[in-house]
């Protein structure tokens, strides 16, 4: 389980196709330093396995299911990723409950400035909007964030702090990008409990 408290941001040294999707290996000396393999970690918000570790690096396999539910399609070498390492039982709990399991890709549609801050406006897939409420969490590109408007197109807006836009890729988005989304897990066990 993550929090979405983002630990570090990553570089992409290389992406190859393998038989069942992509091998991805990212470099971070300071939070990959001791990742052992099949340790799991958070790259974008996507609950991946260690499959080489060495060197600060850690090589990740994303298959095809992963890849169609989110945007690590799109890595390239030299960009850089949100990382985040599973909370220990003991450790604090700073964001919210997040699986890693990322429910599906927004696109920023909007970006306005807020002072040092900045308003991000997301469209969602319909099928996922019907969780996400007014200061409700959601997580964006392993991003754990309060919502702080909801449309009905659909999309939902958030405001980033300045500290958030330098140390996530939300910081590097722009109009147009894709970015992965997780939805608030207790509402969609809530919906299954009492039946659509």
């Amino acid at each position: 389980m993550f929090t979405g408290i983002v630990a570090a941001m990553g570089t992409v040294e290389t992406v190859d196709r393998t038989a069942t999707g992509r091998r991805i290996v990212i470099s971070e000396p300071g939070l990959l330093h001791d990742m052992e393999l099949g340790d799991s970690i958070a790259v974008n918000g996507v609950c991946l396995t260690a499959v080489q570790v060495g060197d600060g690096a850690v090589a990740v396999d994303v298959v095809e299911e992963s890849l169609s539910r989110s945007n690590l399609g799109e890595l390239a070498v030299g960009g850089e990723v949100d990382l985040e390492r599973p909370m220990p039982a003991d450790g604090r709990f700073d964001g919210h409950i997040v699986q890693g399991h990322v429910d599906g890709v927004g696109t920023v549609a909007g970006i306005n400035s807020e002072g040092d801050a900045k308003r991000i406006r997301i469209e969602i897939p319909a099928a996922l909007a019907r969780y996400v409420v007014e200061k409700g969490s959601i997580t964006v590109d392993g991003v754990s964030l309060t919502v702080t408007a909801v449309g009905a197109e659909p999309w939902f807006e958030i405001v980033l702090i300045p500290h958030t836009l330098q140390v996530t890729v939300l910081g590097q988005r722009d109009v147009g990008d894709r970015v992965n989304l997780e939805v608030d897990v207790i509402a969609k066990y809530v919906e299954r409990l009492m039946g659509k």
